[in-house]
């Protein structure tokens, strides 16, 4: 068995690594030619736990090769981002350029696959694509939309352990792609049509955005009545069928802060509670930087001075380096550009970013008036408080 992965990014290296370990010979592909000999060297480009390892024992035996093209294969795999417009219309233009990258080498009897979060129809239009330049492959190739389920800083684990929607075109298709995940996938596998597995994933994200929604709201009320909101969630979760989320400083990532719109854009009169959740996440960041500049200014009337503000934290989620659609990204931007302070940017999983200077968390806390928990970074978690320094916890690392 051979597979090709177009993207090998959070999503495709982990996964055409993971099925590399299990025999099949599979090409990585990758615009970035930094990526391909990174990954050619048997190293990683992201920061995934064992990923490193497992990429270099695969790479060494020869069943892990990336390039940055495609080549015949049997199976196809379409792994690549799909961001939104300005108008929260999804852009599915990375899914179609690698779609017809590989229409060249599809021959009868391929599975073709998108793992790619996308919008409902996606699959199809990309069908319509792949027969309207190659007609005699209709009905002779196998099409099936799959996606991935996993938490970053766990996605080795969860690649093979959680189970999987797969929908075919057809049920030959959906019964094809079956086989194919089976071969590393000991969760189980539910086989339906294409369309009710693209939506599968976006109400999956929607759902936890609205939980999430639920409990950022929850904060922002706590704060105006002046109770803290972690003691509150922790005392409601008592109750048996109650299971609040904690809040946070916006929601981030690419798939909960981003998929939603796909069904919004797509169904704008029946998604009101979708719409609502979403525009809440959005406004929890503007509402995190409100907090923060007023502070300063407080500082500043206070003792004549401008503060130092130490902002902790630029990922998405605690414990990682993703920093896609991060609100802590757009709150230290915000804090930067309008507050009258000196500020220092934390972040300890990266080692350098294009726009902020990084410093170390242990001299930026030292060195702050205003310390702004941004994420939960488990480092974060483990110093000891200073009592003499303000600090606004937007992420619960002193609940």
């Amino acid at each position: 068995m051979k597979a090709v992965f177009m993207g090998l990014g959070y999503i495709g290296l982990p996964t055409a690594a993971v099925a590399a370990s299990k025999g099949i010979r599979v090409v990585g592909v990758d615009v970035n030619p930094a990526v391909v000999e990174t990954i050619n060297q048997g190293k990683i480009h992201i920061m995934e736990p064992d990923l490193d390892k497992v990429v270099k024992e695969v790479v060494e035996k020869g069943n892990l090769r990336a390039s940055s093209k495609p080549e015949e294969a049997d199976a196809f795999f379409i792994v690549v981002p799909t961001p939104f417009k300005q108008n929260h219309r999804a852009d599915i233009s990375y899914v179609e350029s690698a779609t017809r990258m590989v229409i060249p080498y599809l021959r009868e009897g391929n599975l073709f696959v998108i793992e790619s979060t996308s919008p409902v129809m996606t699959t199809e239009k990309m069908v319509d694509v792949i027969f309207k330049t190659r007609p005699e492959l209709k009905g002779k190739i196998y099409v099936a939309y799959c996606p991935e389920r996993v938490l970053p800083g766990n996605v080795l684990y969860e690649l093979e352990h959680n189970d999987r929607v797969i929908g075919g075109i057809n049920p030959e298709s959906a019964e094809r792609a079956s086989d194919f995940y089976a071969k590393f996938v000991k969760g189980q596998l539910h086989k339906t049509n294409v369309r009710t597995a693209e939506m599968c994933k976006l109400t999956e994200n929607s759902s936890r955005d609205v939980q999430i929604a639920f409990a950022n709201e929850l904060s922002m009320i706590c704060d105006r009545a002046d109770i803290n909101v972690y003691n509150l969630i922790e005392l409601a979760n008592k109750h048996p069928r109650v299971n609040i989320l904690q809040p946070g400083c916006g929601v981030g990532g690419h798939c909960i802060a981003v998929d939603p719109w796909f069904i919004v854009s797509d169904f704008p009169e029946q998604a009101q509670i979708i719409k609502r959740a979403r525009e809440t996440n959005d406004y929890k960041a503007d509402w995190c930087a409100n907090r923060v500049l007023k502070t300063c200014q407080e500082f500043t009337a206070r003792t004549d001075r401008e503060p130092v503000v130490a902002c902790m934290g630029l990922a998405f989620k605690p414990d990682i380096d993703d920093l896609r659609e991060s609100p802590a990204i757009y709150i230290v931007s915000r804090i930067i550009s309008e507050a009258r302070a000196e500020v220092l940017v934390v972040e300890p999983n990266i080692s350098d970013h294009r726009t902020f200077n990084l410093m170390d968390y242990k001299e930026a806390y030292e060195k702050a008036d205003i310390v702004v928990w941004l994420v939960r970074h488990r480092e974060f978690v483990e110093m000891p408080v200073d009592t003499g320094k303000i600090e606004l916890d937007f992420c619960g690392v002193r609940k």
